[in-house]
């Protein structure tokens, strides 16, 4: 049997990183490459399979958390469901996948992605280190495609004959999820994309060494192989216009996402070289998928000041650091946060402490600059040549994050990165319009409890729905969409559907 206690006697222990002054030099991911397997086992003792699995609750994707980490204990009896091919000293890697797999269509991603609400969860946090469930997670994802486990699955002739059509618009994690679901139902499903390549964000807003996009690509190809059928390069709204989609589809879901990023209205922004974040990490994944030589937006040489204080801001630290910025600072506006728990942010919430990314740890290696927190942007100014020369900044004071009199001060940038976050979906309406689509007060999309819209037929799901969010609620929004869809194509549906994933459920 497992180690019941080995909470007690084994220590947390994470993924090994390569050295950051190794990875600057590269766009490969952070990870040491080699063997996972013993680690993992180990980690994945110390659960202690509560009575009440509060990761198992934290997690939009209901995760079977506690169930995969017993099946990949490194001790135990090895007799589970599926044992045999997967199975060894006891674990049982392939019933474990089918846990797995059962509530999440891409762990790969959320493995490597996922800011693991779950985790904060995990009754081990509440005093100590939480079992390192994101880590289990991906080695189990990674080991099941290697090992053909998680192979296409489309669906039989008869299920296909008896499905309808479905439009997909948008090819994020959302809508890839609503339609491998879809088509897995037997519904013939097309996703329509308007960039050159399927993925969304995941293709040209995550940069390589967090994500290498043949992880993508794989997954991709079993979409395609499945049955689902894409179409990129095409723009519902101007290329195909809603009506048409509406007429020739059964169903149509819109997850396009929330690309309408929040702006800085403060003098001086219109200088060159003040972007937005997400057409600074466009441009530099455009680089890595072979399409140019070198980004426009390079930040090479240059002294680069990032607004924002998120996981894009995060992204442009370390995408800067690789094209070898000069030096590199990040701005947030927001009071550094305590290293442990609030007192009005209790277990289990995930709660608002200081986090160190890998993107963090080079920039120490690197000695590129400072992250300051409490900064407001007060205006850009221009050099001799009209361009961008120098960021104003003033310490923010804490009630409203106004600028402090007396402390402004004059800081050296040739590129300034926006990483706001986003408002809602593209501005561009027509698209909505055509559909019949309404918005809400915040700029998303309206919908109602099951993700319908006032339009027949017409479903939301993922950030355009419920604003900018996790990519584990995207999955879990798209898993949720494809049910709901099934159920008013047929008039039942067997697709599984995550128990959070209601489309007014609150954002972790």
């Amino acid at each position: 049997m497992a180690d019941r206690m080995a909470f007690f006697t084994t220590p947390r222990e994470e993924r090994a990183r390569r050295d950051a002054r190794e990875r600057l030099g590269d766009w490969r991911e952070v990870y040491r490459p080699g063997p996972l397997l013993p680690v993992v086992g180990g980690q994945a003792g110390r659960c202690m399979d509560c009575g009440l699995p509060f990761c198992h609750s934290a997690c939009p994707l209901g995760n079977l958390v506690p169930e995969w980490n017993r099946l990949v204990a490194e001790s135990g009896t090895g007799s589970g469901e599926g044992a045999g091919a997967g199975a060894e000293g006891g674990a049982d890697w392939r019933a474990a996948a089918a846990r797995l797999l059962a509530t999440n269509n891409f762990p790969e991603f959320t493995g490597r992605l996922c800011p693991a609400p779950c985790e904060s969860a995990c009754v081990l946090a509440i005093d100590g280190a939480a079992v390192a469930i994101k880590n289990v997670e991906l080695a189990i994802a990674d080991r099941a495609l290697d090992a053909g486990w998680d192979g296409p699955r489309p669906p039989e002739c008869a299920e296909r004959a008896g499905g309808r059509r479905v439009a997909v618009i948008g090819s994020g994690p959302a809508g890839l999820a609503a339609a491998q679901q879809l088509t897995r139902a037997g519904h013939a499903t097309t996703v329509y994309e308007r960039a050159d390549r399927a993925g969304g964000l995941l293709r040209y807003g995550i940069p390589p060494f967090r994500l290498e996009k043949h992880r993508l690509e794989r997954r991709l190809d079993q979409l395609r192989a499945e049955g689902t059928d894409f179409r990129t390069g095409v723009w519902v709204g101007r290329d195909v216009p809603g009506e048409e989609l509406r007429a020739g589809y059964d169903a149509v879901v819109v997850a396009v996402g929330a690309t309408a990023c929040r702006e800085l209205p403060v003098p001086g922004r219109d200088l060159s070289g003040v972007h937005q974040a997400i057409e600074y990490l466009t441009w530099a994944n455009r680089v890595d998928e072979g399409d140019c030589p070198v980004s426009p937006m390079s930040a090479e040489g240059r002294h680069v000041v990032i607004v924002g204080g998120g996981d894009t801001a995060a992204d442009c630290l370390g995408t800067a650091l690789r094209q070898r910025a000069a030096s590199v600072t990040q701005l947030d506006i927001n009071p550094r946060p305590p290293r442990g728990r609030a007192a009005g942010q209790p277990w289990p919430v995930y709660p608002k402490v200081y986090r160190e990314t890998t993107s963090h740890e080079e920039s120490g290696a690197a000695e590129a600059g400072p992250r300051v927190f409490a900064a407001t942007t007060v205006g850009f100014e221009p050099g001799p040549d009209g361009r961008l020369a120098a960021v104003r900044l003033a310490e923010a004071e804490p009630a409203d994050r106004s600028p402090r009199a007396g402390t402004e001060r004059r800081l050296p940038a040739q590129l300034v990165l926006l990483a706001l976050g986003f408002t809602g979906p593209d501005p561009d309406r027509r698209l909505f319009a055509q559909l019949g689509l309404a918005t809400g007060p915040e700029g998303t999309l309206a919908r109602d409890d099951g993700f319908a819209t006032a339009a027949e037929g017409v479903f939301v799901a993922g950030d355009a729905g419920r604003g900018q969010s996790l990519i584990v609620w995207a999955i879990a929004e798209g898993r949720a969409v494809a049910a709901a869809v099934d159920r008013y194509l047929r008039g039942w549906t067997e697709l599984p559907a995550p128990i959070r994933a209601s489309a007014r459920a609150l954002t972790v």
